[in-house]
């Protein structure tokens, strides 16, 4: 058995390899009625689009995507929906070697391990070309959570980190990292570049902020907001690490440092802090919902690494093919995407249970 499915009652699976005929997401769930059509969903595949600066693979995709059912006269009608995005630039034969032996740090030894085969053209499934299928899902999941604004930036990459007292929202889309910090951008220009010719690779945090969230999102142990944000940001590809709010930070603060203070407020308490990133008890506070995500360094590179083959012998494997210096910064639509999957659909079982 293998889990490609994802959510409730607003459900999404996706299907495809990275070197297929095409990838896509089948949607579950959504309530009818939506406008929707592919423009609704392009702006976000573009974001995630490879090949538009030199701090990204250059495989040339054009991500067009399709909708092939669940749509009629514009909008949703309940049944499922189902997206394709077609490859179109594919190069097999630069996995050849692949074929032979297992890359470090990818799941070429895990998948063979499990299953007896793998796809090794690109990694196949457990290529991060899968998750061009996540954010077009995540576009239609916006639709459902109109109330709801997410919003997601690099925050650090390579170890360097930027400066809160820069953060300017305008920024992000100014600049090839989505950097709200305009002196990081430029500083990351030499970083990811000299990665880049260097045949490396360095690892970079997300951030991910949805304001708007209305207290009562969510349910006490087994349906917990935050359990199911971790869950979703943990299946992303490269994906290391999340944070929750103050996420580590607060295992270093006492009692009353962690506390959100709250005072009167009109309609609903006014919170002096947010510690707890909008969840409380597994259940949103109507304050930002807010996540960090720690992306590991891209495995591929040019580097020679000691490996094995699949017959158990010594062996030595370095990664050819076109490659992100810093898989992160696409992560962001992809953070963004998974972030109003989990809104949307826990924003659905609300209603179910509370009308």
């Amino acid at each position: 058995m293998s889990v490609n499915t994802f959510g409730r009652l607003l459900r999404f699976t996706t299907w495809g390899e990275s070197h297929g005929p095409a990838l896509g997401a089948v949607i579950d769930g959504c309530p009818p009625g939506l406008a929707l059509d592919e423009a609704a969903i392009q702006p976000f595949l573009d974001a995630r689009r490879p090949g538009q600066s030199k701090f990204t693979t250059q495989r040339q995709e054009p991500d067009a995507v399709k909708i092939l059912s669940g749509v009629f006269e514009g909008k949703t009608t309940g049944t499922p929906i189902s997206l394709m995005i077609e490859n179109v630039d594919q190069r097999s034969k630069d996995y050849s070697e692949v074929a032979k032996a297992y890359r470090p740090g990818h799941a070429d030894y895990a998948y063979d391990a499990k299953y007896g085969f793998r796809d090794y053209r690109g990694g196949g499934r457990s290529s991060a070309r899968e998750t061009a299928a996540r954010v077009a899902a995540g576009a239609i999941a916006r639709l459902v959570i109109p109330e709801v604004t997410v919003r997601a930036w690099v925050s650090e990459i390579g170890g360097d980190a930027i400066v809160m007292d820069n953060f300017d929202v305008a920024e992000i889309g100014n600049n090839p990292f989505f950097c709200p910090d305009a002196e990081a951008a430029k500083r990351w220009e030499v970083l990811v570049d000299e990665a880049r010719k260097a045949g490396s690779s360095v690892g970079a945090v997300v951030e991910c902020e949805a304001t708007g969230v209305p207290a009562g999102w969510g349910a006490p142990l087994y349906g917990k907001l935050d359990a199911d944000l971790a869950a979703a940001m943990m299946g992303i590809n490269a994906v290391k690490g999340i944070e929750i709010g103050d996420g580590f930070a607060a295992a270093r603060l006492t009692g009353e440092g962690n506390a959100d203070p709250m005072r009167p407020g009109e309609g609903a308490p006014e919170f002096l802090s947010n510690h707890a990133g909008g969840i409380a008890g597994g259940i949103s506070t109507g304050q930002p919902v807010r996540v960090r995500v720690a992306f590991k360094p891209t495995s591929s590179i040019l580097t020679p690494q000691q490996t094995i083959n699949r017959d158990g012998e010594a062996a030595e494997m370095f990664t050819k093919g076109r490659h992100d210096p810093c898989v992160g910064i696409r992560g962001v639509p992809v953070v963004e995407a998974m972030m109003a999957l989990v809104l949307a659909d826990h924003k659905l079982l609300h209603r179910g249970q509370c009308g």
